[in-house]
């Protein structure tokens, strides 16, 4: 009886392993792959609530849908982001999808951050046909390297309020450069020592101003940005460059209608009501839903001048170099994931960000919304600056600002420098290529 008992044991047992080993593994089944080893892919993205918990929840269902990939989300400051790249990425620690600004391309393809999309997912055709044309801006060495999930264009914010106090009409925001001034003007309050009160513009270069001068004021003034080759500042090739740098400095300079840090930044000073309005992106109406629910605002397109422009950015995916095999595979299937169309049509949901594919961005929901429709409008003349170092060359702008306001430099002797700065960053730039 002994022997039968061990006997029936062993055979038990045996049974039981054989139904484990089949079943993969109980709990962890759905996420083995095919030689049993599960895929992990590392996201980055900079530290933006909203987009992060978006984000966690893209992630648990593109992982239900896909058993055997694993995505992790990390995080960092926006401050802290490029640094991060520079330090992980070239060690192979970093992430195999990363989240980063379109103007950071170039530089990220020179330091070998970045490879080209996989043609087989994401081919020329395919992004040329159903993506608005300014993506065309990370298409570098003719290849793409980064994909976004949506695009970005800027619009004028406006206190319907404030527009009420000073006796302007709510529904009817500036339409041209000479309005915006007088419509600023009239909105600015000030105490009996000159004290600002109530900006009528914010102005912080910094924010989204330097972004208004280049892809909008030049363009609305008759010029133009840079030459096809992108070799080529062409702001002095006309008057328009100085026309549209004097507009934007003499806001505070001359009419005073706003200053550089007034409660802290244009942001601040717009959702807490101190500023009547702020040049800003579509990106704001996710942060102004969370942070001034009340605030009662409105959305129209940028006052023009002799052309209609505005300027458009996004936040683009792409794959790091060192990414291969299936592991390249699952990063190229998740990008797809990111970029379909009820991805973006969530993202803007949430995010406030417009889908970057035109057939879901120009929904009627979308371009009848009375926010939204103000951005969707503005796409056909919307332009995205070509960046060789985004960072220097904002501060070039904020620095050039400075030299006027804090130093007493003219404007014109600003601007000049400004240019001579900034074509030497591309000269050097092109000289390496």
């Amino acid at each position: 009886m002994k022997g039968k008992s061990l006997l029936s044991f062993l055979l038990l047992t045996l049974m039981a392993a054989i139904i484990v080993g089949c079943s993969g593994g109980g709990d962890n089944a759905s996420t083995d792959t095919e030689d049993g080893e599960v895929i992990e892919l590392e996201y980055w993205q900079y530290a933006y609530k909203s987009k992060v918990d978006l984000m966690d929840e893209l992630i648990k269902e593109f992982e239900d849908a896909n058993p055997g990939i694993k995505v992790k989300q990390t995080n960092f400051p926006y401050e802290q982001y490029n640094e991060k790249v520079a330090t992980l990425v070239p060690a192979g620690r970093g992430p195999d999808i990363i989240n980063l600004y379109y103007g950071w391309v170039p530089k990220y393809v020179d330091s070998g951050y970045l490879q080209p999309l996989p043609k087989d997912a994401f081919s020329d055709e395919t992004i040329e046909n159903e993506f608005f044309p300014l993506v065309e801006s990370v298409k570098l060495d003719g290849e793409y390297w980064a994909i976004p999930t949506a695009v970005r264009t800027l619009a004028l914010f406006y206190n319907k309020d404030l527009f009420e106090k000073a006796g302007l009409d709510p529904n009817a925001p500036p339409k041209d450069w000479d309005e915006l001034v007088d419509y600023a003007t009239k909105l600015t309050e000030r105490d009996a020592n000159g004290k600002l009160i109530t900006a009528g513009m914010a102005f912080e270069l910094g924010g989204q101003l330097h972004n208004w001068f280049r892809d909008a004021l030049i363009y609305q003034a008759g010029g133009q940005d840079l030459s096809e080759d992108r070799k080529k500042i062409l702001w002095n090739e006309t008057p328009a460059g100085l026309e549209a740098f004097k507009y934007m400095m003499e806001l505070t300079t001359l009419h005073k209608v706003g200053e550089k840090g007034f409660y802290e930044n244009d942001v601040t000073a717009f959702k807490t009501g101190n500023a009547a309005m702020n040049i800003d992106g579509s990106f704001r109406l996710g942060t102004l839903a969370t942070d001034a629910p009340d605030l009662n605002y409105g959305i129209a397109p940028l006052p023009s001048y002799k052309d209609k422009a505005t300027q458009s950015s996004f936040w683009a995916n792409g794959i790091t170099s060192k990414v291969e095999g299936e592991k390249l595979e699952a990063a190229s299937k998740f990008l797809q994931f990111l970029t379909s169309d009820d991805v973006m049509e969530r993202w803007m949901d949430k995010i406030g960000e417009l889908p970057a594919k035109e057939a879901v961005a120009t929904q009627d929901k979308y371009a009848n919304d009375e926010k939204i429709g103000p951005f969707i409008e503005q796409l056909p003349y919307a332009n995205a600056h070509f960046f060789v170092d985004e960072n220097l060359e904002r501060d070039y702008v904020l620095e050039a600002g400075d030299k006027i306001i804090l130093q007493g430099m003219s404007i014109e002797d600003a601007y000049n420098e400004l240019v001579e700065r900034t074509q030497k960053l591309y000269d050097e730039y092109w000289s390496n290529k």
